[in-house]
């Protein structure tokens, strides 16, 4: 089994636009590592990260053209498509409903951000017809959304490992780099299962990030309600600070932040522009799960190295935590999101328990998928190459079924399985594995009283770093 990455948990910054750094050689565009484990933390009952409130967002389902200035956007696409294909699938986005869905933060709808894609400039080293195909692939099937990395073609990897190195000159320091580079498969997995779940459920919304992010400023700004994150209006405006998140006040409950990836994404995304191989991230993928480790890591993340810095809640320098994985999910779907844990995890990195029985988890997990929710989880495994350690994976669970033999069945969306399809995993197999799983509170408190669990890993870290 592929080892993969395990998230557990968990001064106003001013807007700014940062440059690609020494990529001028590639920009006509612009390997697999194992993914990094980082072991389980101490865990406890008092779970959620943030306030929970409503997930979901109003949106009306339209299947018709129904304007003039919507019938001049669709035929100008079409237009711009010659493979037959996607002239289909543009088609098949109107026939679903997806097309004309205006659930984004400006009430823009898929297909007025598809046309700022073909008739506004785009980064340099970007086509807008492939990222319109791109587009067009997702609208079908957004389980083609994966972390699989992709590799770096030979004639751009000095360049790539001068940028990795700093141009070191040390023969050491190349070969690792070079290692690294061929060797690499990304720890973003919470990254790509919110991807996934902005692009089924936030359609409009993940268009205009899309846009955005291919533009040549590679930015996006996002108004968001402070309650989404903590009840408290000072807690969420330190919870910006701490995570050194660019944002502005909007009157009194409202911030509005701005997003935006790694310097170095753009390179990975302009390689992916001509080079993509069947199975590897997109450039969208490439842009969207960057920008939502940079928004985690507290804007710290490297693409071409796929790691990012250690701080106050761990250590590790691969994959988000499942603290900043919760912060990215309130502020990208400006919704109140809790994440409950259901395993004890002891100091050594095993299982020691669980904080519910499995009856249990398995009814909150239903009620949430009955209220047309997506479930971003955790889940866990001992790893025999760390001394049976747990290792851990995120992936989301997107319905349930009964098999004839009355086996259930969560539906689920693994981006690192190198299928573009939903998979399948028995109750009986996943329940005892899920350590984290994200549910309204109303659920979640049917069971439990709960404390924003930001606050209790502050208050955690606060008592280490006195002792």
């Amino acid at each position: 089994m592929r080892a993969k990455c395990f998230y557990i948990c968990m001064d106003s910054v001013q807007f700014k636009n940062i440059g690609v750094n020494n990529s001028q050689n590639i920009h006509q565009v612009n390997r697999k590592q194992d993914s990094a484990v980082t072991n389980p933390a101490v865990t406890r009952t008092a779970v959620p990260e943030f306030r929970p409130a409503s997930y979901t967002t109003p949106v009306t389902i339209r299947t018709t053209l129904a304007t003039k200035d919507e019938k001049k956007k669709y035929k100008e696409l079409m237009e711009e498509l010659v493979e037959p294909k996607y002239k289909r699938k543009l088609e098949y986005a109107l026939k679903s409903g997806k097309l004309l869905k205006d659930n984004s933060n400006d009430k823009s709808t898929v297909l007025d951000n598809l046309y700022k894609i073909i008739t506004e400039d785009r980064d340099p080293g970007l086509d807008k017809n492939t990222i319109l195909q791109e587009c067009l692939d997702i609208l079908a099937n957004p389980y083609v959304i994966t972390q699989t990395c992709e590799d770096i073609p030979q004639e751009y990897q000095k360049s790539i490992i001068g940028l990795i190195t700093n141009l070191d000159t040390n023969p050491q320091k190349i070969m690792e780099a070079k290692w690294e580079l061929d060797n690499m498969h990304t720890g973003t997995c919470p990254a790509a299962s919110i991807e996934f779940d902005l692009a089924t459920k936030h359609t409009a919304e993940f268009f205009r990030l899309v846009e955005g992010l291919t533009s040549p400023k590679h930015e996006v700004t996002k108004r968001i309600k402070l309650d989404s994150l903590s009840e408290n209006t000072l807690d969420a405006v330190w919870l910006l600070n701490k995570f050194k998140t660019p944002w502005q006040k909007e009157g009194f409950d409202s911030a509005t932040v701005l997003l935006k990836p790694d310097e170095n994404a753009i390179i990975r995304a302009r390689i992916q522009n001509q080079h993509k191989d069947k199975g590897e991230r997109s450039l969208i993928d490439v842009l969207m799960q960057s920008t939502f480790m940079q928004l985690g890591s507290q804007q710290t993340y490297n693409s071409l190295t796929d790691k990012r810095a250690p701080n106050d809640w761990t250590q590790d320098s691969g994959g988000l935590i499942e603290f900043e994985k919760t912060f990215v999910e309130s502020v990208i779907e400006d919704k109140n999101t809790t994440s409950v844990i259901y395993q004890n995890v002891d100091e050594e990195g095993r299982l020691s328990g669980y904080t519910k029985d499995f009856d249990t988890i398995k009814k909150e997990l239903l009620a949430t998928l009955k209220a047309g929710h997506n479930i971003n989880i955790g889940y866990t495994w001992p790893d025999p190459a760390n001394d049976n350690r747990l290792a851990g994976h995120e992936i989301t669970i997107v319905s349930y079924k009964v098999k004839p033999n009355g086996e259930g069945v969560f539906i689920c969306q693994d981006s690192d399985d190198d299928k573009a399809e939903p998979i399948e995993m028995s109750e009986k197999e996943l329940l005892p594995k899920i350590h984290h799983a994200g549910i309204p509170e109303s659920i979640a408190s049917k069971d439990f009283d709960y404390e924003e669990s930001w606050k209790v890993t502050l208050d955690e870290y606060n008592e280490k770093k006195g002792k």
